[in-house]
């Protein structure tokens, strides 16, 4: 444990260094302060209070931003360490290599757990200034900050395993951003263009639900808009939130960060300094 704790400690000083952790907590305060102002609008539409209007759109938010500021802060993890040629003198001190990937996700950990509960925090704030009924919304956001950190925690679990694949930051780099685009952004277009040339078949029936449970970026959102209470406020995607158990999204978002990390071990080994 003190070799793990040393290693985070560490890592989450060269994150202060590198304006990572200032860079975490403005992006994810800038944006929930503005989504929390336009997505209040439509609560009395709804029937459901400000604030957990305000999670459907923060969970859009995390869903993007999440994974986005994981993967840059664990893209070099390894391939950094391997080009500057500081690993050989890492691995002769006695430490294990998890050991090693568990400081730096802690210390990663730690600055997306700051980031988040103070981009949250600021726009339950201006929620609960405008409409004190808005606390009824709590559990919900509660909901969505230890959920934010553990899709965070998945994610940055796949940027050690792509570094320690690319050896290269550039290459990592590029292998980030793909892992990005695919899982976050054309994942969901491809199960929308499946759905639509189905018609009603199969893969809407039988093997949508499984899909969506599949991705990680999906198993969050369902879970915290269907927690939530406000699916009405979700389109696309997130509307299957009503139709798929709680529990099967959960466990889904619990399970991928411990694969995740397994694999970067597995990664991590075959590594040479």
């Amino acid at each position: 444990m003190n070799r793990i704790l040393a290693t985070a400690l560490c890592e989450f000083r060269i994150a202060l260094r590198n304006r990572w952790v200032a860079i975490a907590v403005v992006l994810m305060a800038l944006f929930a302060l503005v989504l929390s102002a336009a997505g209040s609008a439509p609560t009395g539409g709804l029937g459901v209070d400000r604030l957990s209007v305000i999670v459907a759109s923060l969970t859009s938010l995390a869903v993007y931003l999440v994974p986005l500021l994981a993967l840059l802060m664990s893209f070099d993890a390894i391939a950094g360490e391997v080009e500057r040629g500081t690993l050989p003198l890492l691995l002769t001190y006695p430490v294990a290599r998890w050991q090693v990937l568990l400081g730096k996700m802690a210390a990663h950990l730690a600055v997306l757990t700051l980031a988040v509960v103070t981009g949250y925090g600021l726009a339950a704030g201006a929620a609960l200034l405008a409409d004190p009924s808005a606390k009824a919304g709590l559990p919900a956001l509660v909901r969505l900050m230890w959920s934010s950190v553990v899709l965070g925690a998945t994610f940055l679990g796949a940027g050690y395993a792509l570094s320690s694949l690319a050896r290269r930051p550039s290459g990592a780099a590029g292998l980030a951003v793909g892992l990005w685009l695919a899982l976050v952004v054309l994942y969901d277009l491809g199960l929308l263009a499946a759905i639509v040339a189905d018609n009603g078949g199969w893969f809407t029936t039988h093997a949508f639900s499984v899909a969506l449970l599949a991705n990680p970026a999906d198993a969050f959102r369902l879970f915290n808009l269907a927690a939530s209470g406000a699916t009405a406020a979700a389109s696309g995607v997130g509307g299957a939130a009503a139709t798929i158990p709680l529990w099967q999204a959960l466990a889904s978002l619990l399970l991928w960060p411990l694969a995740a990390l397994a694999l970067a071990t597995l990664a991590f080994r075959k590594v040479t300094p």
